[in-house]
């Protein structure tokens, strides 16, 4: 079991969260129960798979969900694009969520083969 507080990877999603929460209140209300709803879910995916899988009993079960984490870092990836073509986020801000969410997905990369030692 690891301390997520602890864990780099995990405050980051966090952050992420957080950031995708900021910038979807700003969708339009039609939208509550289309992209903004998925955006939201999956950007709580990726800190919530960490952590469930951080407190899970062995390194193979941390991995499996780390795994699930980058699917989702990968659809945020994808969401947050279509936001942009849709004009519901500026370009900067878009820029700044793929950074944050390529940084995420190359420290899980490399947690992932840690813990395949």
């Amino acid at each position: 079991m690891h301390n997520i507080k602890e864990l780099k990877i995990w405050n980051k999603a966090i952050d992420l969260a957080v950031k995708v929460y900021e910038l979807s209140a700003k969708f339009p209300s039609d939208e509550r129960f289309g992209l903004t709803s998925q955006t939201r879910r999956c950007a709580v995916s990726i800190p919530s798979n960490i952590s469930e899988g951080a407190g899970r009993n062995t390194k193979g079960e941390f991995k499996q969900f780390l795994g699930i984490a980058n699917g989702s870092a990968y659809e945020l990836q994808t969401q947050a694009i279509i936001a942009n073509r849709l004009n519901f986020i500026d370009e900067k801000s878009t820029d700044e969520v793929l950074e944050n969410i390529d940084e995420i997905q190359k420290m899980n990369y490399k947690l992932q083969l840690s813990l395949s030692k």
